[in-house]
């Protein structure tokens, strides 16, 4: 009877992130088509070319991360946004578009997408932000925090531009590293990029978000950074 002991099992690879892509301009489409599936955390298990087809497919399917266009004609990247958060709020959306859409950009993410890429993004920051969505986090770009701001979690009285200076509880106070971290959200960077610039984990920066989160008493970074705007913790 041999007394080596068994050598542990190989770790199991993370099942891949499984995108819906949706945009009605082929050339574009193929291009993006071209540059997440070189990654292998991604498995691209459909397209369309307009939010109608889009619905249906998602319904049959059921991504993980649905990678939308707004711009599309009829039945608008909004419109399918309110749609599928409606039938499957556990579907991750990020929404794809062009400098001059914020006002869109805003109303997709109150309707629930968790966030947006300009169309020319790197493939490196589009595969990063779909995996960022799809573990519960949200890509912002400092241009719409400040209006975000007016939408989450601030009441009327209190004006976007004036920071509200507030003595916090001992248990509420965020710590400077905390505050550091937040700003860097703020900033449009994921926890990647900020574990790099900040020589920690992952797991970390994880770790320290979701002390934010409880701290400022919100559930996602979008709201992480708006709060922190209105208490004057940081800045855009």
């Amino acid at each position: 009877m041999s007394d080596e002991t068994p050598s542990p099992a190989p770790p199991v690879p993370a099942a891949p992130i499984r995108v819906f892509v949706v945009e009605d301009q082929t050339k574009i489409l193929k291009n993006q088509l071209k540059l997440l599936e070189a990654s292998t955390e991604l498995s691209i298990i459909g397209t369309a070319l307009s939010g109608e087809t889009a619905l249906e497919e998602v319904r049959r399917l059921k991504p993980d991360v649905l990678l939308l266009d707004l711009g599309l004609p009829r039945m608008s990247g909004i419109d399918v946004t309110r749609a599928v958060k409606a039938e499957f709020p556990q579907i991750e959306i990020l929404i794809f578009t062009i400098f001059d859409e914020e006002d869109k950009v805003l109303e997709a993410v109150q309707a629930g997408a968790s966030g947006y890429l300009l169309k020319g993004t790197t493939a490196d920051r589009m595969i990063e932000a779909i995996k960022e969505v799809c573990a519960g986090g949200t890509v912002i770009q400092p241009s719409l925090a400040r209006r975000l701001l007016k939408h989450f979690r601030v009441p009327e009285t209190v004006p976007a531009t004036a920071p509200v200076l507030q003595e916090e509880p001992e248990g509420k106070k965020l710590s400077a590293r905390e505050s550091e971290i937040l700003q860097l959200i703020a900033k449009g960077v994921s926890n990647n990029e900020a574990a790099q610039l900040l020589g920690l984990s992952k797991a970390t920066i994880r770790t320290h978000l979701e002390h934010i989160y409880r701290k400022l008493e919100v559930t996602n970074r979008v709201e992480a950074v708006t709060e922190g705007l209105r208490k004057g913790i940081i800045q855009v």
